[in-house]
């Protein structure tokens, strides 16, 4: 069995091991990019839910607090926006901070997704150089004044076609893949957009002084005190020069 599984690769001049590699690359992108793309969507809804309402609220550090504890890779984008904001910077560039950082993700969703692109592609082809060279082989074993019966010729040819049928199989396969995981991705992109877009919405619209109430208070008392003291020491200054007049 093992002999024969062997015999298998070897057919097409080794073009057929090259077919066997194109499958197990291909099965190893998508089981990738399935293990990266699980549940991002519903992640990605459920933090930006959250912070959401927070935002409504004016709870700026629980909302961040809920991105740095989030896996979903939308939470990057959300801490861009809150560390722009917080430096004081001007809403025009944190909206494109965030957007930019959006893309990075929508661009990570789509990595290696190429491979998937080329071994469609390419598989087909390289199956049927692997027919053409086994074609070439087998009728070259024939001699000029042999007798060729049809049994001799349609053995050789049969198997060199069993490399055109697996590259054009390890094609759909790719194929398949590549356009599920595409969509996924562009479904993902079009989600994040969204979230993204309701969170500028709701974090431009906070005001920039975020400090507790109470401090506000001691500032103010603070302030109310140095009043008193100032117009006191203005009055007293009043009554010294008249009593000396």
């Amino acid at each position: 069995m093992d002999q024969s599984i062997l015999e298998l690769l070897n057919h097409g001049g080794g073009a057929m091991w090259v077919v066997v590699t194109f499958s197990v690359i291909a099965l190893a992108v998508g089981i990738e990019r399935l293990i990266a793309q699980w549940q991002f969507v519903t992640r990605a809804r459920q933090l930006g839910e959250t912070v959401t309402r927070c935002l409504s609220r004016g709870a700026l550090q629980e909302g961040r607090s809920a991105c740095e504890r989030s896996p979903s890779p939308i939470a990057d984008v959300f801490l861009v926006g809150y560390e722009r904001f917080n430096s004081g910077t001007k809403a025009d560039y944190i909206q494109t901070a965030v957007h930019r950082e959006r893309l990075r993700v929508n661009q990570d969703l789509r990595s290696r997704l190429w491979m998937l692109g080329t071994i469609g592609a390419t598989a087909p082809f390289v199956g049927l150089f692997g027919t053409v060279v086994g074609i070439m082989s087998a009728m070259g074993g024939f001699k000029g004044d042999d007798e060729v019966k049809f049994s001799m010729v349609s053995g050789p040819i049969s198997e060199a076609l069993v490399v055109t049928a697996a590259g054009i199989l390890v094609a759909v396969e790719a194929v398949i893949l590549f356009n599920f995981f595409s969509q996924r991705a562009s479904r993902i992109a079009t989600e994040m957009k969204l979230l993204t877009d309701e969170f500028l919405e709701l974090l431009l619209d906070q005001p920039r002084d975020q400090q507790p109430k109470g401090k506000k208070l001691d500032e103010a008392k603070a302030e109310s005190d140095t009043s008193s003291d100032t117009k006191a020491r203005t009055k007293g200054d009043g009554d010294g020069s008249r009593e000396a007049a």
